[in-house]
């Protein structure tokens, strides 16, 4: 090695080449006049060193700052299930890149953790939600042993294994992304956000796993993990594993005909509220068309009625007595059974608790009392829970068998969400999902765009 050969830094999230002017330069660096040296995001590390060693190139590397874990144990290991397996060596045979795509309740947290010893490196998990982060860490803290390291929800505590959410990602990345070979993104749908996708740029790790039951998103970001994480190298739905690795189980779609006072109500507000569309020429389709229409909204006094319409003609689909009466005959039907209702919004949610009864969990819910309320549930004290949205993704759920959509949004991500959290299995276990839709109203639209997946056909 000689004063001439080059060499790699960590910076800010960066990684700096310096080198004499006659070396080529590795591709995917820009240089920096305020330096005077060649910059690169940090993820462009493994592509770096790999461009180096392919032309035999001798380099100083004092970008990384982590050292494999060679005596890191798999405490909690357990036979894997078939497709896990098959999982764990399609990552592997992608060189230890890529996104794994698995229903809710199939066992991705195992499988991030048979990658983690493989590969024995230090490993960062990102995670959307606090609820998340204590779960994750209880289970690296069970499966390792070793202290584990936990940013967000008011800790601040860095070891070789370490949780964060990925608002405190963003925060530290560019302090800490050099410590951590491994990373995995979980709920990796999450990650092609313009802020989020600051946390991939700004680590080094060059093995990274991204985990979901649904990438897809209706802006067409997902396209950009390729880049952030890796290939898509396997997946499962669904239908490919109820009945054998997940319960086997039915959607019912069930019709509701408003009252015809709730009708005309209805069709009073939403005429209102495309009539200013109409007059405005706005265009509600594509990923920022409620933007737009937000903006326009808001300049006049016709724009915020039209908004107040808009919402009036919501609450009458969401709230509809005959809804409220078909859930009381639901709840008798399922007497027992683990029950979680969802709606679309947290007045729905409420109302539904005070008429019957029933604990209610939405984003206003403190934690300590979600927790109380998901341990009754699991416990059999409570055999209904009622939730607006929050309860989609993020938190590890008892057993539920019933699931009933009282209203819910368009998106396939958030029904199959909703579906797979009565999924899990349990002997001579079947699981139903009821969705109420209002007839003759918007909302049979909205159903028939959010069972547009394999799990509903």
């Amino acid at each position: 090695m000689t004063q001439s050969s080059p060499r790699l830094d960590f910076h800010r999230g960066t990684i700096l080449w310096t080198a004499p002017p006659e070396l080529p330069v590795p591709p995917g660096f820009v240089h920096d006049d305020r330096v005077d040296r060649w910059r690169a995001p940090a993820r462009e590390y493994r592509k770096a060193v790999e461009w180096l060693r392919s032309r035999g190139m001798p380099f100083s590397d004092a970008a990384r700052a982590w050292k494999p874990l060679p005596s890191l144990r798999h405490l909690a290991q357990r036979d894997a299930r078939e497709y896990q397996a098959e999982a764990l060596e399609a990552w592997k045979a992608a060189r230890c890149t890529g996104v794994v795509v698995l229903p809710t309740g199939s066992g991705k947290t195992y499988l991030a953790e048979m990658c983690i010893a493989h590969l024995r490196r230090p490993t960062l998990v990102v995670v959307p939600t606090i609820d998340l982060l204590a779960q994750w860490h209880r289970r690296l803290v069970t499966a390792f042993g070793d202290p584990v390291g936990m940013l967000g929800g008011g800790s601040h505590y860095l070891a070789p294994m370490t949780v964060s959410t990925y608002a405190s990602a963003y925060l530290h990345a560019e302090r800490y992304g050099d410590r951590f070979g491994f990373v995995v993104f979980d709920e990796v749908h999450h990650l092609p956000s313009e802020q989020h996708m600051l946390v991939a740029d700004c680590l080094m790790a060059p093995f990274r796993l991204g985990l979901s039951a649904t990438p897809e998103r209706a802006d067409e970001a997902h396209l950009l993990l390729d880049d952030l994480v890796g290939p898509m190298v396997y997946r499962k739905d669904i239908g490919q594993l109820s009945g054998e690795f997940l319960a086997s189980y039915e959607t019912v779609r069930l019709n509701i005909l408003l009252s015809d006072d709730e009708l005309r109500e209805y069709h009073k507000a939403r005429n209102k509220y495309r009539d200013f569309v109409k007059s405005k020429r706005i265009s509600m389709r594509g990923p920022n068309a409620w933007q737009r229409f937000i903006q326009v909204a808001a300049r006049s006094k016709a724009g915020l009625e039209a908004l107040k319409a808009w919402r009036r003609s919501r609450q009458i689909i969401h709230g509809t007595e005959r809804k409220l009466d078909l859930l009381e005959d639901l709840f008798q039907e399922h007497a027992g059974r683990r029950t979680l209702v969802f709606t679309d919004d947290n007045a729905t949610a409420y109302r539904i608790s005070r008429e019957f009864l029933v604990p209610c969990i939405t984003h206003q819910t403190p934690a300590q009392e979600r927790s109380t309320i998901l341990a009754c549930l699991e416990s059999g004290q409570y055999s209904v829970v009622v939730t607006s949205r929050v309860l989609n993704e993020g938190v590890d759920l008892p057993e539920a068998e019933v699931a009933i959509v009282v209203s819910g949004t368009g998106s396939v991500r958030e029904h199959v969400q909703r579906l797979g959290r009565i999924l899990r299995p349990g002997e001579g276990k079947h699981a139903v999902l009821y969705e109420m839709v209002a007839s003759g109203t918007v909302e049979e639209r909205t159903s028939e765009r959010r069972r547009d997946h394999e799990a509903y056909r």
